[in-house]
């Protein structure tokens, strides 16, 4: 906000219920929980030691709604970003959310060019 974005939360118009809805940016964020959206190769995110069938199918299928829905924002014209929970500790924080900042304002064109956050490499090993 401090940098002049402008937003609305957790807005339900939109597929998924994104947590972060920027309308000049035609950006949505979504900020996911490394567990409940199992996210690859992150220490966050395990299966449980019991009911192991229950878990590994209700983890793949919120994993298979994500990208579901964020196919379909996509195909509305939307960029759709994530942030996941294992960026947002205090060591990684600040240099996710600049990476964030750039993601958010950089046109669409050259969104190809912009990678993946170190952070998120660092995280999951």
């Amino acid at each position: 906000f401090s940098k002049g974005l402008r937003f609305r939360k957790n807005d339900k118009r939109y597929p998924g219920h994104p947590d972060v809805v920027l309308p000049r940016w035609h950006t949505i964020i979504f900020v996911n929980g490394c567990f409940w959206h199992a996210h690859d190769q992150c220490a966050k995110s395990s299966t449980p030691k019991s009911n192991v069938e229950f878990w590994t199918k209700k983890l793949m299928r919120n994993k298979e709604r994500d990208a579901q829905q964020q196919r379909e924002l996509r195909k509305a014209g939307w960029k759709v970003l994530v942030v996941w929970e294992c960026e947002l500790d205090r060591e990684h924080r600040q240099k996710r959310l600049d990476s964030l900042y750039r993601q958010i304002v950089t046109h669409p064109e050259a969104e190809e060019h912009i990678q993946t956050s170190d952070v998120t490499r660092r995280t999951l090993s």
